[in-house]
């Protein structure tokens, strides 16, 4: 039986926010007349990858399914699809084909030990893994007492993880955790995206995408946006209710556990020679004091 999800909406929505992003200017076209749509008209895009209008109409209504991985490339350039965004497309064809047998469903891996071990070595960083419903699933002493608002919010689950998605929409303290919220809301909804892209069959992702847009204005305008996000990595500033302001730099990168789910590991530390470093040092000697030694509060989930 056909068990692919029917993603024709994502896929619609998607290629039609980013063809309404390109200016024609940007990609050499001639402009002429009043233009009805902002960015560039399907035949256009058509041109530019090299197909038929009716062909990428209808590949733009979201029957995808069976175009090949070079015709999908092409659209990609065409519409100058940013890495993430080109992965995202990819997931989206590859979801819409037959499926030979019925997907089974993903399964939260456990942490192994060795990763936790790996995690407390990290004494000077704060460092956690992620899945990809950005739930914390493992963590260091440091980043428990650097989230600790996330960990203290109501918005836990019932095993006491953090999800920042949650957080971030559902905690009205998250706003002055952040200080710029504005951009961690879009970076984690443009992450959240990806993962719909990747796993459309996750029950748990889709009902946690479900509460945010029932629950959060603010989600639903930006999942609206489409935009995408796989790679995060940047600044993040804070204002951290024990040690005070902090700008802290951060890495993710992707930590393969399984074959199905996946997970991120994320480091956060201060710059040397900075205030924030000698605040982060502050809250590196509370964590060492404060860290969880009793049952009720395992680092690893």
């Amino acid at each position: 039986m056909d068990q692919r999800p029917d993603n024709r909406t994502e896929i619609r929505d998607f290629l039609a926010s980013r063809r309404a992003k390109i200016t024609p200017e940007e990609v050499g076209l001639p402009t002429s007349g009043r233009r009805r749509v902002p960015g560039l008209r399907r035949e256009e895009v058509a041109v530019l990858a090299g197909v038929s209008t009716e062909w990428y109409t209808r590949l733009e209504k979201g029957h995808i399914s069976g175009v090949s991985e070079d015709v999908v490339e092409a659209v990609a350039q065409a519409l100058q699809l940013d890495d993430d965004e080109r992965t995202y497309l990819f997931d989206l064809a590859r979801a819409a084909r037959p499926a030979r047998r019925t997907p089974t469903r993903r399964k939260d891996v456990p942490i192994p030990p060795r990763i936790q071990w790996m995690l407390d070595s990290m004494t000077m960083a704060s460092a956690h893994v992620h899945n990809g419903r950005q739930d914390i699933v493992a963590n260091n002493p440091l980043a428990r007492a650097l989230f600790a608002p996330m960990f203290d919010s109501n918005t836990t689950d019932r095993r006491g993880r953090p999800n920042f998605a949650r957080y971030i929409f559902l905690d009205p303290d998250s706003r002055h955790f952040f200080v710029d919220w504005d951009k961690a809301a879009g970076v984690t909804a443009a992450l959240l995206r990806a993962e719909a892209g990747r796993e459309p069959h996750d029950r748990a992702l889709r009902d946690l995408i479900g509460d945010l847009s029932t629950l959060s204005p603010e989600f639903r305008a930006l999942w609206a946006a489409h935009d995408v996000r796989i790679q995060h990595d940047g600044v993040k500033k804070f204002r951290h209710p024990e040690v005070g302001p902090l700008e802290l730099t951060y890495q993710g990168m992707q930590l393969p556990l399984s074959d199905r789910a996946v997970h991120g590991l994320t480091i956060y530390a201060a710059e040397p020679g900075t205030p924030s470093e000698d605040r982060f040092k502050l809250l590196t000697s509370l964590a060492v004091t404060e860290s969880p030694t009793t049952d009720d509060e395992p680092r690893r989930i």
